[in-house]
């Protein structure tokens, strides 16, 4: 018994002196200072992103009788160009409608050319003339209604007499050397004829119109469009 109390004894000796403590039953406090299930699941960070504004639009109608001031995109010409033959064109200026632009220039108008008259030898002017009916604007496509855009070609009546007069007065001078007054008036003649001969023979003036020119038509009838707000 006495062994058995100093063995106790000396092992309580050696644990005092080396500072340690004996062991306890207490559980481990948890590392995150937290309790419960929840303590554990994840915070999320995921944040919504900002929603897209959606364009709105509102319909505008643009009265009959609006000028489209064009710029033509085709080369037409009244010898070559064919009925139906499609030609195209933009806006030159844009069409407001109170102030507001409904139809930005650039926009682009088609049609087809609706006649095509060469110039005669004897009589008759060159015509082309052509009416569009698709507007293409802002993504949006439209049927339209214009009036018709016809160009004719200058008369060449001065011109032809000049002619005329040219060839009479040369033949009555070379009648008048040869012949004296009755040679200068057969000279006339004969030169007068010859000048007809060279108009008969020449045709008038053609009407060509190529990418840039200038033209100028309206509609019709109402068009409304699309237009954002």
């Amino acid at each position: 018994m006495l062994k058995k109390l100093a063995c106790v004894t000396a092992l309580t000796f050696v644990v005092a002196c080396n500072g340690a403590k004996p062991p306890e039953n207490t559980p481990a406090a948890d590392a995150s200072g937290t309790t419960g299930s929840g303590a554990s699941a994840p915070i999320s960070a995921a944040t919504s992103a900002p929603a897209t504004p959606v364009a709105s639009f509102k319909e505008v109608t643009i009265p009959s009788g609006t000028t489209l001031r064009l710029s033509l995109q085709s080369a037409v010409a009244s010898d070559t160009s064919r009925v139906e033959q499609p030609v195209r064109a933009t806006l030159r200026s844009p069409v407001s409608v109170n102030g507001q632009v409904v139809v930005p220039a650039g926009s682009e108008v088609s049609g087809v050319v609706t006649e095509a008259e060469e110039s005669g030898r004897v009589k008759g002017r060159a015509r082309i003339a052509m009416r569009f009916n698709s507007l293409h604007a802002t993504g949006e496509s439209y049927d339209i209604r214009t009036s018709g855009y016809a160009q004719e070609a200058a008369a060449t009546k001065k011109q032809d007499a000049t002619k005329i007069a040219v060839g009479a007065g040369a033949g009555a001078a070379l009648g008048a050397i040869l012949g004296g007054g009755s040679g200068a008036a057969k000279g006339a003649a004969i030169g007068g004829a010859g000048g007809t001969g060279v108009v008969l023979a020449t045709k008038g003036k053609e009407v060509r119109l190529g990418p840039g020119a200038a033209i100028t038509t309206r509609l019709t009838a109402p068009l409304t469009v699309r237009v954002r707000s």
